[in-house]
Parts: structure tokens; C-alpha cells; sequence
């Protein structure tokens, strides 16, 4: 009764009335539902998100965008909303002065609205200053805003047309201006803004257009239709292709992983054993004193650290560097599964549709609307959840990739002699590919079960306790399941060792492939090769007759949980009758159950390879580093008057608790100076550049530098590329620049003798 006489002021508007809204040819909604629930829904929308972006927007500038005629003109309109809101609001109590009696929803409709068009013009301001070029958050309210709007404009049309009819003119004109203002806010939402100042997009020559596309167009990726119509027209090139994000390019991704590890490492580090020192108390000795007297009898209490020392966790560092971002994942892929069981109910309420002869027409196709928005919503949802778990994939490749191409520049030599350049390969090119792969389908693990549950519940609903029978079914795949995974898991360990093994000796062949040429022994080193393929492929067939029956066992699992819940149902009750609308919304329920449970076997074999994968870079980023403060720098203008190269009484090895390989070193060389180290074979040269590059453990001394560093080794790394680009280094063409580097390195002269200039191929190919 509260409600109605806050709708009305007679009291006789009811908030709901099934018999206006629903059993009714010419369905409509009431007039309080439309002045409260149709009003504040994208109020209470807007005020809800308000809180979490306005920190959001607070943590991530991306710079300030200047004042464009789109925002000037939303702008605009956001205050022209509010006026019309808040003319609604003084019209009423010029109303109420005058003696008319009002409903109380009149005066606090149009203020909360007021409120919200106020908030909404603050955010698009607010937006413009942090570099948001595109707000999925306003887009989002001016749609719910437009629904909710076109409701009562239909209510007041269908009034309008009524020869009967009380119009207030005055309400119903600015309800049709605001009608038409948030139309065109969200038409012009559609669009997206300009770049902000400063931003790095500016001077890309082909940036990719996903960071600067609207958020329609990123929800419907249309930014890639225009490389899809150049493809068709002709064939791309890599000069067609956009540059990566920035937050996608390695010098972006790479440092963080790398130094959330150095923390996780850092906390894992063993500590130190503290030691205590007691003495007896003498009375004579002032309160507070810590002086020791050489006569008294000293205790020493060892205390050990009450943490126990643990393995670095790489997971947790993953998690830390990628989790963020991968959880907006859990949101796509909970949406879609949840509007993927509006189906079955919507497919349930269309055959009881076809089957009540009495049902009015505008039901089915509301119902026809539902499931087409329904499946809409729903390739949305997937299709931006794969989206972002292939972006996490390939970032989680870069940085695993990045992480230990630098951890391999930096490992002492003991702990190189562990790890085989075949194996540290393995781990670029096949161990982080896996965790590539398992972003995909690493949201199977609770949305597998989750969709399995909903199913079950849903055919319980339908069938009864017969679901039982397939249940059963499942759960008797489940140990079959579990003992495939393990039997997996240890091929998989013996695939990857094999594997190691293999690239080491065809990095051995490579290297020293003259040498076997010279004695033919190509065929002795084929056989070896061989042998260690032989035992790769045994591993590998044993894993491929394990899929195949772990793929087949779980294939025909669907199949069979639908065969015993029919025939159990049918068969344990006579009054059980198998109509159309149960079979067919337990065939449509049985058809989501056959995607997890298919993909669940592929789901818990790439979670066994990614573990191996795991414990492998694990391993191999917990090496010891070499010190690089052994060696002191300095800079050329703090160093000024010091010599280059300083080393005093210094000793190296190559490996830790070896014996040294230079003993004693002292010499300085002053700037400017041209030096050659000469000597026998053997005698230490190539060991003293390296120990002059930190690549030795120094067992004492004192080492200075002055300056940068630029060391030529005897082999030359030289990419299969042109002599320019060779120079340039994936660094862009600055013509003068590169003029003043050619003839500083005196290299004019040996250009005009190549047949193609810098232009000409160089290279081992």
C-alpha cells in the first residue's frame, strides 16, 4: 500500500499487474513501473560501477585528450539531460504549488535522474583528462538508459493514440527531447576520441588500431576488418602488418616477470643463522651495559631461522604478473555459460508456446527475441574470453621466453655445465609454447565442473532421479581418467628429457660438422641420433595410443550418460512419458554436457605437460647468477682523471670451488690507450676479456671500468640480413645519423664494392 500511494496519489497504481503486462494481447507495463524500475535502473547501474571505475580511472592515465567537438558535444548534451531532468522536477512543484496533488515518484524520479545525467557528463569529462578514448561503461548505461526509455515511449504512444486518453503535454514533450538526447549520447558513443598528447600511437607510423578502436568496435573486433578487406584484395606483407600494443611487446612484458621473480626468489632465500651471546649477570655492572669482560664466561645461542626454506614458486609469479588481466577471462567465460543454459529454458518455454493454443502471438516472438539475444550475448562473451586468453598466452610466451634467453646470458659456468644448450632451447621453443597453449583452456578447470552441475540440476529438474544413472556413468570415468593422467605425465617427463638429449648431440654435430666431414663420421653420429629419436618416437607412440583411448573413452561419454538417463528414465516408472518437451531440452542440456566433458581430457594433459614445463623453468631460473657488482663502473664524467681499465691483485675462476684460472692480476690501462694482450695458447687472454666482462667469479681483488663497454668476439654474430639492417638492429632509419656511423667505421669505401650497396645480403646463409 506504501508503494502505491508513492506511485499515485490516490493510491490505485500498483507496481506489478500480471493482467496488464502479461495475459493481455497488447502487453504494457504500469505506470509505476515505469516512473520507479524503468527510471532507476540505469541510475542504480551507473552508481554501482561509478566507485570501482573511478578508481580504475585514478590508477591508469593514459594521458589528456584535448577537447574534440564529439566531447564537446556529449558533453553538451549530458548538461541538456539534466536541465530537461531537473525542468521535469520544478514543473512538478510549480504543480504542487498551485494545489495539484502529486505522486511522490515525481519529484524523486526526476532528482535521481538529475543526479545521474550530472554523473555521467562528470565521467565523460573526467574520461577525456585520463586518456580514455573509448568508455564501455557509458556506452553500456546509455543503452540500459535507451531500453528503459523506449518502453514507456511505447506506453505513451500507445496512450497517445487512445481517443479517451489524459495527456500531460508537458511531461511527454520533455520526455520525447530526452528520449532523443540519449539516442544520439549513445550514437555518439559509438565512436571513439583522438588519441591523447604525448601518447606513442602519434608517431607509429601503423599503429595497431585496437588501442585507439571504440568500445563497440573492440567488443565486435570490426578494427580488423580493414586488414581482412586488404587480404582479400591482394596478398599482405609484413610492412601491411600493425606494430604490436605496447603493453604486448617484450620490453613491456619481460622486466615484470623478471623482477617478480627476483623477488619471489628473494623471499625464498635461505636465511642466515643468528647468534646469540649470553653472559652471566653480575650485579656490580651498571643496568644496561653490553660491555664483556675478557675473564667472563660466554654462552653462544645459535638461532635458526623459524621459516623453512622452500623452492621459488613460478606459478605464483605468473599469477602475479598475468592474473590481472586474466581474470577479466573468469567474467567472459562465466557469462557464457550461464546464457548458454538460457537455451534449454527459452527452447522449454517456446514448446509449451507451440503447445497452449491460447497463448497470444507477441509471447512468441518475445520468446524468438530472447534466444536470439541469448546467443548474441553469448558469442559476445566467448569470443572476447578467447580474446584475452590468447593475449595472456602470447604474453606469458614473451616473458617466459625474454626470462630465460637472459637468465642464459647470466648463469655462472657451474651452473652451465648442468644446463645444455639443447635444454635451453627446449625450454624457449616447447616449454613455453605449453604454457601458450593451456591460457586457452585453463578456465575448463572450474567452468568444466560448473557446466557439468548447472546440466545435471537442469535434467534433474526434467528427468527426475534417472540422472543418476548418468552420473554414475561420469564418476566411473573419473578414475580411469585420473590413472591416465599419471601414466601421461611420466611420458611426458621422458619425452622431454629424450628430446634434451637430442638437441645437445645436433648441437654438438652442427658445430663441429668439419670436423666429422673431414673423418667421415657422419654416419657413426647418424646412428646416434637415431637411437635417441628411436626412444623419443617409443615414448611418443605410447602417449599417442594413450590419448587416443582417453579422447575415444571420453567421446563416447556423453553418448552414454544420455543412453542410461533415457533408458532408466523410461524404464523404472510406466507414468514416466518421454514427451517432446523433455526430450528435446535433455537433448539440448545433454548437448552442452558433451563439450566438457570431451575437453576435459585435453584440458588435464596440456595441465600435466604445463607442471613438467613448470618444474623445468623452475629449475633452470634458480641457477646461480653471476655478481654483477664485481666489477665497479663508472661513468665517463664521475671517472674523469681515472684510468679505463683498473685491476688490483685480482683472481678468477670460472666455477666456484675450482681452483683459480688467474691469480693475482694487476695492471691499469689509461684512456685512450691501444692495447694487445699477447701470449701463448692457453695461457689466459680469452679468460681475462671474460673477467673484465663479469663472465668469471672474482675470488678477490678489485676491479674498475670507466665508460661503456663494446667487446668482438673471434666469432662474429652476424644476422642472415641485409648489411643495413645488420647496423640498424631493429632500430628505425635516421638518415644522417646512419651516414656519420658509416663513416666513422670507415665502411663508404667496402660499400662501393658490394654489388648491392648496404643493401647486400651478409650472413652464414
Amino acid at each position: 500500500m506504501a508503494l502505491r500511494s508513492f506511485c499515485s496519489a490516490d493510491g490505485s497504481d500498483p507496481l506489478w499487474d500480471w493482467n496488464v503486462t502479461w495475459y493481455t494481447s497488447s502487453p504494457d507495463f504500469t505506470k509505476c513501473f515505469q516512473n520507479t524500475v524503468l527510471t532507476w535502473v540505469p541510475c542504480i547501474y551507473l552508481f554501482s560501477c561509478f566507485p570501482i571505475y573511478f578508481l580504475y580511472l585514478s590508477r591508469h592515465d593514459r594521458g589528456y585528450i584535448q577537447m574534440t567537438h564529439l566531447n564537446k558535444t556529449k558533453t553538451a548534451l549530458g548538461f541538456f539531460l539534466w536541465v530537461i531532468c531537473w525542468t521535469d522536477l520544478f514543473y512538478s512543484f510549480w504543480e504542487r504549488s498551485q494545489g495539484v496533488l502529486l505522486a511522490p515518484v515525481l519529484l524523486v524520479s526526476p532528482t535521481l535522474l538529475g543526479i545521474t545525467m550530472l554523473l555521467a557528463t562528470f565521467l565523460i569529462q573526467l574520461e577525456r583528462r585520463k586518456g580514455v578514448q573509448s568508455s564501455g561503461i557509458l556506452l553500456t548505461f546509455w543503452l540500459v538508459a535507451l531500453l528503459c526509455a523506449l518502453a514507456i515511449l511505447r506506453s505513451k504512444i500507445i496512450s497517445a493514440l487512445k481517443k479517451d486518453a489524459q495527456v500531460d503535454v508537458f511531461r511527454d514533450s520533455t520526455f520525447y527531447l530526452y528520449f532523443t538526447l540519449v539516442l544520439v549520447q549513445l550514437v555518439l558513443s559509438c565512436f571513439s576520441d583522438c588519441s591523447p598528447l604525448f601518447s606513442e600511437t602519434v608517431h607509429d607510423p601503423n599503429p595497431c588500431p585496437e588501442s585507439s578502436a571504440s568500445f563497440l568496435s573492440r567488443i565486435t573486433f570490426w578494427w580488423i576488418t580493414g586488414m581482412m578487406v586488404q587480404g582479400y584484395r591482394q596478398p599482405l606483407e609484413s610492412s601491411d602488418l600493425w606494430s604490436l600494443n605496447k603493453e604486448d611487446t617484450s620490453e613491456e612484458v619481460v622486466p615484470v616477470l623478471v623482477n617478480n621473480w627476483k623477488k619471489e626468489c628473494a623471499k625464498t632465500r635461505k636465511q642466515p643463522v643468528r647468534i646469540v651471546y649470553a653472559s652471566p649477570k653480575d650485579p656490580t655492572k651498571p643496568k644496561g651495559s653490553s660491555q664483556l669482560d675478557v675473564n667472563e664466561e660466554v654462552e653462544a645461542l645459535i638461532v635458526k631461522s623459524p621459516h623453512k626454506d622452500r623452492d621459488p614458486s613460478l606459478f605464483k609469479v605468473l599469477y602475479k604478473t598475468f592474473g590481472p588481466y586474466f581474470l577479466m577471462s573468469f567474467l567472459y567465460k562465466a557469462i557464457h555459460d550461464l546464457m548458454m543454459f538460457a537455451g534449454p529454458k527459452i527452447l522449454e518455454l517456446i514448446i509449451s508456446f507451440v503447445n497452449d493454443r491460447e497463448a497470444p502471438d507477441w509471447q512468441g516472438y518475445l520468446y524468438t527475441a530472447l534466444l536470439f539475444v541469448s546467443a548474441c550475448l553469448q558469442t559476445l562473451a566467448l569470443h572476447q574470453y578467447f580474446h584475452i586468453c590468447f593475449v595472456s598466452g602470447m604474453r606469458i610466451k614473451t616473458a617466459v621466453v625474454g626470462a630465460v634467453y637472459r637468465k642464459a646470458l647470466v648463469i655462472t659456468n657451474s651452473a652451465r655445465k648442468s644446463s645444455t644448450v639443447g635444454e635451453i632451447v627446449n625450454l624457449m621453443s616447447v616449454d613455453a609454447q605449453r604454457f601458450m597453449d593451456l591460457a586457452t583452456y585453463i578456465n575448463m578447470i572450474w567452468s568444466a565442473p560448473l557446466q557439468v552441475i548447472l546440466a545435471l540440476y537442469f535434467l534433474w529438474l526434467s528427468l527426475g532421479p534417472s540422472v543418476l544413472a548418468g552420473v554414475a556413468v561420469m564418476i566411473f570415468m573419473v578414475p580411469f581418467n585420473a590413472v591416465m593422467a599419471m601414466k601421461t605425465k611420466t611420458y611426458q617427463v621422458a619425452h622431454m628429457k629424450n628430446k634434451d638429449n637430442r638437441i645437445k648431440l645436433m648441437n654438438e654435430i652442427l658445430n663441429g660438422i668439419k670436423v666429422l666431414k673431414l673423418y667421415a663420421w657422419e654416419l657413426a653420429f647418424q646412428d646416434k641420433v637415431m637411437n635417441i629419436r628411436q626412444e623419443e618416437l617409443k615414448v611418443l607412440k605410447k602417449s599417442a595410443y594413450l590419448a587416443a583411448i582417453g579422447t575415444f573413452t571420453w567421446v563416447c561419454t556423453p553418448f552414454l550418460v544420455a543412453l542410461t538417463t533415457f533408458a532408466v528414465f523410461v524404464t523404472v516408472d510406466e507414468r514416466n512419458i518421454l514427451d517432446a518437451k523433455k526430450a528435446f531440452v535433455s537433448l539440448a542440456l545433454f548437448n552442452i554436457l558433451r563439450f566438457p566433458l570431451n575437453i576435459l581430457p585435453m584440458v588435464i594433459s596440456s595441465i600435466v605437460q604445463a607442471s613438467v614445463s613448470l618444474k623445468r623453468l623452475r629449475i633452470f631460473l634458480s641457477h646461480e647468477e653471476l655478481e654483477p657488482d664485481s666489477i665497479e663502473r663508472w661513468s665517463i664524467k664521475d671517472g674523469e682523471g681515472m684510468n679505463s681499465i683498473t685491476v688490483k691483485n685480482a683472481t678468477f675462476t670460472w666455477a666456484r670451488g675450482e681452483p683459480p684460472t688467474l691469480n693475482g692480476i694487476t695492471f691499469s690501462i689509461p684512456e685512450g690507450a691501444l692495447v694487445a694482450v699477447v701470449g701463448q695458447v692457453g695461457c689466459g687472454k680469452s679468460s681475462l676479456l671474460s673477467a673484465l666482462l663479469a663472465e668469471m667469479d672474482k675470488v678477490e681483488g678489485h676491479v674498475t671500468l670507466k665508460g661503456s663497454v663494446a667487446y668482438v668476439p673471434q666469432q662474429a654474430w652476424i644476422q642472415n640480413d641485409s648489411l643495413r639492417e645488420n647496423i640498424l638492429f631493429g632500430h628505425p632509419l635516421q638518415e644522417n645519423y646512419y651516414k656519420a656511423v658509416m663513416e666513422a667505421c670507415a665502411l663508404l669505401p667496402d660499400l662501393e664494392i658490394l654489388p648491392s650497396g648496404d643493401r647486400t645480403e651478409i650472413g652464414e646463409k
